[in-house]
């Protein structure tokens, strides 16, 4: 089947991290500068440091960080010496960074909150996938991020082994009960299997202006409205807040009626719940923890040993 399109490291990434750089700068500096760096620092001053983890996890966004100091415009060059998705142990030194001590010091915050917050994404991530080994269901993120954050956020859970979930309202369609009510409220009542035909004919109508994965995607909360949605055939059913006996009943009645249909379990999802989830036999898990619920790996900026003795030389 299908599936949702994978957040990748492109032109529309570089575009969402240049306006969150532009607005962490304008947070740091308003229209001044770095009093306290101008104040002890002399212009000409050079050296290096390196970012250094504080705890074992998984990295993310060093694929970004190139345009991170480009939007700095600083006198900084950049040496990686890990990728994204690698798993990395306290003391591991995640790239080094060399130029003017100044932009050193004045791009050190933007830099380490950006990292910090992708590698904790994709850390807690890996804990998730790591329960549902064995199984085969498979994890996915939500639209539950940090508004502006998306891509960035998106990709942190792929670095951690997730998988993205539709990226926006223009990715697919999701049919959910305020869909439902709102349609009933103003035209005739919509009932969820016709409004699931609806969509599918509707799709068959814009395929040339669709260029996301033309998936059709229902939520039930109910046995009953499953039963009465796996004869039209969607794509995916997210069975939301199922109870366990029931999702287990959910799967036995899919695979009776419609084995081409997938299941999305959502609703309760949590570190200690997700692997009984997935024993039920739903093809996918889908989680708002994995971003709304993430805590930054910590970061450091360290000189290097040699930086004083190097400075004091020249």
């Amino acid at each position: 089947m299908e599936d949702y399109a994978p957040v990748q490291v492109d032109e529309a990434m570089q575009q969402d991290v240049i306006h969150l750089v532009r607005l962490a700068i304008s947070e740091d500096l308003d229209r001044a500068m770095d009093w306290t760096t101008v104040c002890l620092i002399p212009p000409e001053i050079r050296g290096g440091c390196q970012i250094v983890s504080r705890q074992s996890g998984i990295v993310s966004g060093l694929a970004v960080l190139p345009w991170v100091i480009a939007e700095f415009d600083a006198d900084i060059e950049l040496k990686v010496l890990c990728d994204d998705k690698d798993r990395i142990e306290s003391g591991t030194v995640l790239a080094k960074l060399s130029g003017n001590v100044r932009d050193l010091l004045t791009s050190e915050r933007v830099i380490l909150n950006l990292l910090s917050r992708m590698c904790g994404i994709a850390t807690l991530t890996d804990r998730y996938v790591a329960s549902l080994r064995g199984t085969r269901s498979k994890l996915y993120d939500t639209r539950k991020t940090t508004p502006g954050w998306r891509r960035l956020e998106k990709y942190a859970v792929r670095c951690g082994g997730g998988r993205n979930h539709r990226m926006g309202l223009y990715d697919g369609f999701l049919i959910k009960d305020n869909h439902l009510a709102l349609a009933s409220h103003h035209a005739a009542p919509l009932e969820i299997a016709g409004a699931v035909e609806r969509a599918i004919r509707w799709r068959g109508t814009q395929v040339e202006n669709m260029t996301a994965p033309r998936i059709v995607e229902v939520e039930v909360d109910s046995l009953a409205q499953l039963e009465r949605v796996l004869p039209v055939g969607p794509d995916i059913v997210l069975v939301d807040n199922f109870s366990l006996d029931d999702l287990v009943q959910a799967v036995e009645m899919r695979d009776r009626l419609a084995p081409g249909v997938e299941l999305e379990a959502s609703g309760n999802v949590r570190i200690d719940t997700i692997a009984a989830i997935a024993k039920a036999g739903v093809e996918r898990i889908s989680c708002g923890a994995l971003t709304h619920q993430a805590t930054s790996l910590d970061l450091g900026l360290d000189w290097y040993d040699s930086f004083a003795r190097e400075h004091s030389a020249t």
